[in-house]
């Protein structure tokens, strides 16, 4: 039996593994899926103090009160800070790190310098607009990958305004040599392909990690989930 610790993206939470969960579960393995602070079931938390390092204490919480160990950790989207940042700090409780079209930083680097600076200025811009400065709404699904109805309509209303300090704060990076030890997966999405995961896919492919491709676009959990389960599967 493997145990997954699945990391959701900004705006989400945990709830959007749903259907990928269920095929793990079956399949006879653990699978947790926490919520970030302030997002998904636990946006009543949402305040200005949140901050990248809240959600990695998040992820760090985890491996230690629910006693985890050998952990296949897949951080999607924004979570890839995350994950990287977890991965010095407890190595020890790690097997592999899946970054399913995921950031990947380097020491010091935030979200927002990687995404540059056309995205932080139309960030800012909603910050001030509709976020009081300090809280970004979120992006249009249908502008990163979500075109189906039905999904549009399950996802939607879930969705809730991410702490901007979670994308601003550098990431500090601990124990390098113990995380990059670590067998490492990237996984890019395809079709359509959003944003700048091909330079990431592009370095992974470069540097020798497992690397594998869905053709489908960013949410591959919502809209390809029997085929995300089956990579992820494939670590077990």
């Amino acid at each position: 039996m493997a145990t997954y610790l699945l990391v959701h993206g900004g705006w989400h939470g945990g709830w959007y593994w749903r259907k990928v969960t269920s095929l793990l579960r079956e399949a006879g393995h653990e699978v947790f899926t926490p919520t970030l602070t302030g997002l998904g079931e636990r946006a009543h938390l949402l305040s200005p103090e949140i901050d990248l390092e809240t959600h990695i204490e998040d992820i760090l919480g985890v491996l230690k009160y629910e006693d985890l160990r050998d952990v296949i950790l897949v951080g999607h989207s924004y979570a890839g800070i995350i994950i990287t940042a977890v991965a010095g700090r407890a190595a020890e409780r790690l097997a592999h790190l899946v970054y399913l079209d995921a950031f990947v930083p380097k020491d010091g680097e935030s979200l927002t310098d990687i995404i540059g600076p056309d995205f932080v200025a139309a960030f800012r811009e909603r910050l001030q607009a509709q976020g009081e400065g300090w809280r970004l709404p979120p992006l249009p699904l249908e502008d990163i990958g979500i075109t189906d109805e039905k999904d549009l309509s399950w996802m939607r209303p879930k969705l809730v305004d991410q702490p901007f300090k979670t994308f601003s704060q550098p990431v500090r990076l601990r124990n390098q040599a113990a995380s990059e030890a670590l067998p490492r997966t990237f996984v890019y999405c395809n079709d359509p392909a959003i944003g700048p995961y091909d330079r990431f896919a592009e370095m992974a492919r470069i540097e020798g990690w497992r690397y594998r491709e869905i053709a489908t676009g960013h949410f591959p959990m919502v809209t390809a989930p029997r085929r995300t389960a089956e990579l992820l599967l494939e670590l077990a």
